[in-house]
């Protein structure tokens, strides 16, 4: 299907002000039936705020939605699934403790009687729906108990069940494989079809030319230009989003690898992890590759003592060391940037000070009491380090933008002084700019003498920035490389166990 002539919902002018930010600034935005409209910009842009306006989760200040040509208030998030739009948000959305087709049909179950749901039409409905999508999981199953991939697929479903006439997709790949990706792009397929008008945001540029039609680019809460994806190039792109070249993708800068400061031998954790060892030394960057379930964040939780042990030695400067907790870890010079940054890295109703000092109050505090001085000089130099996007440093860190809110992750274990780090997914949901501003971070943090361990999903990444590749499988290291002999077929074959 061709995309609609008139637009199924346009927007104009449209204007959001927080307290000290101006996130939108008379933004305009047409989206047509039948059509992935791409929508881009550095974290703090305001795609996430313009969403939200969409979506009904926040009032506009100024401007006007149009519906099929027609003005509307979107009153709140029920009212825009009313009208039949739909949104699944980056971070995932959903009841843990319940089904996958409960949370499908979450509000919506059908009923058998009054008050008394249709469990076997409620299971059937949901089930169908995940097999429209091309995944394996079963409508009964817990959602607590399935993986990040498969959490974001039952997601994918309930947006699905809306029956919605316009979607928005804020990073819906961030958790899912290359299958699963060409799984969901099908899907996405199958609904352009249908007259769905679809806005996609995700920060993985070649994605946006395998499934984007047009694509709209924001710049710090302003319209920049709309472009078909087919009259546009990645290069024009990144100069629209950040209003400058970006000369390297990956400006990987050699530092010089001194001592080991780390080494794990022999390591099992049983049913998760068999006979890991690998050592890490100043100066150098480890990557670890490896597909979901392959045991690379359950890695990351054991040597930072989020998760026990069954046997093996961890080695910190020379000297074994038990390691029961995070807090022996920090004390060791250690730092884990999680997966997870909501859950496991941030206190979301804190401000952006207390975040970033929070694994390190003793540096701040004299006989038992806080020398607020320090903490706001700490708290400065890394706002400025990190280009932190925040009105002042007492902003709440829930009203960060995501990839503000991973630099300030990643500011907290600076601030410790860190001099062992374990990077998980660094750069997940992180926009191009930030991306390279992280790895010169990186740069510098190595040619200071730190050592980096860094889990990533995205190959080019792991070969763009390692000194050298572990690649996991199953819960083992299956292969080993140097920078200069890898290749993202190499490390797919020992990923697959095909070595």
């Amino acid at each position: 299907m061709n995309p609609s002539e008139q637009p199924v919902l346009r927007l104009r002018g449209i204007r959001k002000e927080f307290p000290g930010v101006l996130a939108l600034d008379g933004v305009d935005l047409d989206l047509h039936g039948g059509e992935v409209h791409v929508l881009l910009g550095e974290n703090g842009a305001g795609k996430s705020t313009l969403m939200k306006t969409i979506s009904g989760a926040l009032r506009r200040d100024a401007g006007e939605v149009l519906l099929d040509g027609q003005p509307l208030e979107i009153t709140s998030p029920r009212h825009a699934q009313a009208l039949g739009i739909a949104i699944i948000y980056q971070e995932l959305n959903l009841v843990p403790h319940l089904t996958a087709a409960e949370n499908i049909l979450l509000g919506r179950e059908p009923a058998a009687a009054p008050g008394v749901i249709a469990q076997g039409r409620l299971m059937r409905t949901a089930q169908q729906l995940l097999d429209e999508l091309g995944v394996a999981i079963d409508a009964g199953a817990v959602v607590g108990r399935l993986g990040v991939a498969q959490q974001q697929m039952v997601e994918v479903a309930k947006a699905l069940s809306l029956d919605a006439r316009v979607l928005i997709m804020d990073e819906p790949t961030s958790a899912l494989t290359g299958q699963e990706i060409a799984e969901l792009f099908a899907t996405i397929r199958r609904l352009k079809s249908r007259g769905v008008a679809i806005v996609y945001i995700s920060h993985r540029m070649d994605e946006l030319f395998a499934i984007g039609d047009r694509v709209t680019v924001l710049r710090d809460g302003r319209h920049v230009g709309t472009r078909l994806i087919s009259q546009t190039s990645m290069g024009e792109l990144v100069r629209m989003m950040v209003g400058r070249e970006l000369k390297e993708k990956f400006p990987k800068q050699p530092a010089a690898v001194g001592a080991e400061v780390l080494r794990v031998e022999r390591l099992e954790r049983k049913g998760v992890l068999h006979d890991i060892s690998f050592s890490l030394r100043r100066g150098e960057v480890v990557g670890i590759a490896g597909l979901m379930g392959s045991g690379r964040t359950e890695l990351a939780r054991a040597i930072f003592g989020a998760d026990p042990i069954d046997g093996g030695r961890v080695i910190v400067h020379g000297v074994e060391r038990r390691i029961p907790t995070p807090r022996a870890a920090i004390d060791l010079g250690l730092g884990y940037l999680s997966e997870d940054r909501k859950s496991e890295g941030l206190i979301l109703v804190q401000s952006v000070e207390e975040n970033l000092c929070l694994p390190s109050v003793g540096r701040f505090s004299r006989w038992g009491l806080m020398q607020p001085r320090r903490e706001a000089a700490a708290t400065a130099q890394r706002i400025d380090e990190l280009r932190i996007k925040t009105p002042h440093a007492r902003q709440l860190v829930e009203f960060l933008s995501g990839g503000n809110q991973q630099k300030v992750v990643l500011g907290k274990w600076l601030t410790t002084e860190a001099d062992i780090l374990i990077f998980d997914e660094p750069t997940r949901g992180i926009d191009v700019g930030a991306k390279v501003e992280i790895y010169q971070l990186m740069n510098q943090l190595a040619a200071r003498g730190a050592a980096i361990l860094m889990i990533s999903s995205e190959l080019p990444e792991i070969l763009g920035m390692s000194d050298r590749i572990l690649v996991m499988q199953g819960g083992r290291i299956a292969g080993e490389f140097t920078a200069a002999e890898a290749t993202q077929e190499k490390l797919l074959a020992a990923a697959l166990g095909q070595n």
